[in-house]
């Protein structure tokens, strides 16, 4: 039927025009981004506010929490000193109202850990939607046809790695107030 010669001219044809079906697309397998988002968060300005906010507020319930601490151990160390002298009803009315703040300062302390783990997760889940938005933006822009997460990636040349910009971009965007991260300044 067909010459060997035939077959392999058709073979090489037919698998040009399945891996290059047009010059645009073969510029396009070359363009994939690699993208740092743990680097975004620490040097981007909305990473570095979020930063901010987030030390301030636990600095503050820190500071609560330890001034219940310390109320806490002074009238333990009030009835310690003054056990002796008081009667035995008034020892157990400060006994139990001991009991009671600790009880209240432990309780506390655990509302101040879901506030700020949940304070973090919201803050977290809004620049990672700003990230996504410019990753997404940049990649239409650039004609990327894939970025991926650092995280994803088990190894890329340093120069697919598309963070720079997007840091760049987000810093512009965040001094703006355009960003979901900007709208709880």
């Amino acid at each position: 039927m067909f010459t060997r010669k035939a077959l392999v001219t058709i073979m090489t044809l037919c698998i040009a025009t399945i891996l290059l079906p047009g010059g645009g697309f073969a510029a396009d397998v070359a363009k994939i981004g690699i993208l740092d988002a743990q680097r975004v968060l620490e040097i981007s300005s909305a990473g570095k506010s979020a930063q901010a906010r987030i030390k301030a507020e636990g600095n503050q319930k820190t500071m609560d929490l330890k001034k219940r601490a310390d109320e806490f151990k002074a009238l333990e160390e009030q009835l310690k000193r003054e056990a002796m002298v008081m009667s035995q009803e008034k020892r157990d009315d400060k006994s139990r109202e001991l009991k009671i703040r600790k009880v209240e300062i432990e309780d506390l302390q655990k509302k101040y850990s879901r506030e700020m783990n949940q304070m973090q997760q919201q803050i977290l889940n809004r620049i990672q939607a700003d990230i996504v938005k410019l990753a997404q933006q940049i990649g239409k822009e650039d004609g990327y046809l894939l970025i991926l997460t650092k995280e994803n990636a088990v190894y890329y040349p340093s120069s697919i790695d598309v963070t720079d910009k997007l840091i760049e971009n987000y810093n512009d965007e965040f001094a703006k107030g355009q960003t979901e991260a900007s709208k709880t300044k």
